[in-house]
């Protein structure tokens, strides 16, 4: 792996690359031909707007394929701000960029100098060189944020209406906000205080409007989007995601009311591991009727992440000594497989073993550097939590059979939120050489 400097560059290899910038960050990307500027609106990729031909926002970074850009683009410039708008990027960690190539191994990693007053970092770029693509390390900042940016690039950006304050309940300040009515709440269920994140507040009103406009609750707008693909399609990465739909409630106070009225309701007001929350509603202007959605979720972190993996080989071990059967070994090729899979589906909004171009799990295996004499593949969708989805497995023939295969000796856990079910997991199996 190379360590870039402000102005240095390498060549990159050929086929998908994957940038990621850890962190309480937003990444977005302008595409560009030989004369700096985007060919049209299309060519800035950011939370609205998340995929281009060739560039993808994914679970925490950009996938780019230079293939696969639109005829011309020669150019493809990395950009990062703040995830809160309101936080300076000198308030935050440095922004730490990591480039991996297609079959995950390290390619670069470039830490700028720390921003000052900086909103907005141009952190790096990818750009043609004849046939050949390079990444060089920027680090170049821009004080006036990334409409500016977007603007000297020649993106036509249209300053956006600011969206409806929320309605404070009889007798309260008006600072004490949506944050307070929550977290009240919350303690009234023994539950700790949440943050109210403005990413999952715009995805929770832009489906309460979807559901407006159709005039019915639902998991999917007219448009065709879960409200999970709403979420991380403002850049937001989460393990753990509950969704509240409702209509009727005329102010957030009665709208969080109803959330108390049951137990189910009550869920995940109570659960302690969803630490963020995002609320929005919107009117249907033919029936007066007023639409809700609150999305709570667990953010994203590596360490849950493999948390969740070794819970599910925990509970799949615990179903096969129960059977007289010896314990799986956690495999990490496999894993890298399987977490691709589980990545995969969410990206590409498909369900099955075989990927869009036929790639079988002993393909993807293979890929991954994997010599095992077998494998199988366990996959599932919208459970939410490691046990669910063991007990889903367990109680399906043809999944139990994998997991209690006596031949096989190695495991691989794959588990990605998002997608139009909200939660995708896969287990990869392998028997030894």
């Amino acid at each position: 792996m190379v360590e870039l400097v402000p102005g240095g560059n390498l060549p990159l290899p050929e086929g998908t690359l994957t940038l990621r910038v850890p962190g309480p960050f937003d990444l977005s990307a302008l595409i560009t031909g030989d004369d700096g500027t985007v060919g049209g609106d299309a060519d800035f990729v950011f939370y609205n707007q998340p995929a281009a031909p060739g560039v993808r926002l994914v679970d925490g970074g950009l996938g780019v394929d230079p293939a696969r850009l639109r005829a011309g683009a020669s150019r493809v410039t990395l950009v990062v701000s703040p995830a809160d708008p309101g936080v300076p990027l000198s308030g935050l960690p440095v922004p730490t960029l990591s480039v991996s190539g297609g079959n995950g191994g390290a390619v670069a990693r470039f830490a700028p100098p720390r921003p000052g007053r900086e909103t907005v970092l141009l952190l790096a770029e990818l750009y043609r060189r004849g046939r050949a693509w390079k990444l060089r390390a920027l680090g170049q900042g821009y004080a006036d944020g990334l409409a500016g940016i977007a603007r000297d690039f020649g993106v036509d950006v249209l300053d956006e209406e600011p969206a409806p304050a929320a309605i404070p309940p009889p007798g309260a300040g008006a600072s004490d906000g949506i944050t307070g009515l929550v977290n009240a709440r919350r303690a009234s269920c023994g539950a700790p205080p949440v943050t109210v994140d403005p990413r999952l507040t715009a995805a929770a009103r832009r489906h309460a409007a979807a559901m407006a406009a159709q005039g019915r609750l639902g998991a999917e707008g007219a448009d065709g989007m879960s409200v999970f693909q709403r979420v991380t399609a403002d850049g937001y990465a989460y393990l753990g995601v509950a969704e509240q739909l409702v209509s009727g409630p005329r102010t957030p106070d009665e709208f969080l009311d109803y959330c108390l009225s049951s137990e189910e309701a009550r869920r995940p007001l109570r659960d302690a591991s969803l630490t963020a929350v995002g609320l929005g509603h919107a009117v249907d202007g033919r029936s007066g009727m007023t639409y809700w959605t609150a999305v709570w979720a667990m953010p994203f972190s590596p360490g849950a992440l493999a948390g969740i993996a070794s819970e599910v080989v925990a509970l799949t071990n615990a179903e096969r000594a129960t059977a007289g059967l010896r314990p799986l070994a956690d495999d990490r090729r496999l894993a890298a497989a399987a977490q691709a899979h589980s990545a995969d589906m969410v990206a590409r909004d498909f369900y099955a073993h075989t990927s869009p171009e036929g790639r079988q799990p002993w393909d993807r295996a293979a890929a991954a550097g994997c010599s095992h004499r077998g494998t199988g593949e366990n996959i599932a969708c919208g459970q939410r939590s490691a046990a669910e989805v063991v007990d889903g497995w367990m109680n399906s023939p043809g999944h139990r059979a994998n997991i209690l295969e006596p031949d096989f000796t190695h495991i691989g856990i794959g588990f990605v939120g998002g997608g139009r079910m909200g939660t995708y997991w896969t287990q990869l199996f392998g028997m030894a050489p």
